[in-house]
């Protein structure tokens, strides 16, 4: 009975999401009227949503 945990038997993916313009999108968290948002930032044309898959 001894195996591995069923968490340490999975494989982590990251999923890296591009930009139309070729830009890395990244998330970032902000601090806006009292509330946290995620949004998602492409770092060369600076473009915000609110998904990285709403870039498509």
């Amino acid at each position: 009975m001894g195996g591995a945990s069923k968490n340490s038997r999975t494989t982590v993916t990251t999923h890296k999401f591009m930009c139309p313009c070729g830009g890395e999108v990244i998330m970032k968290t902000l601090f806006e009227s009292g509330k946290l948002k995620n949004v998602a930032e492409c770092g060369k044309c600076k473009r915000t949503e609110r998904r990285p898959k709403d870039f498509k």
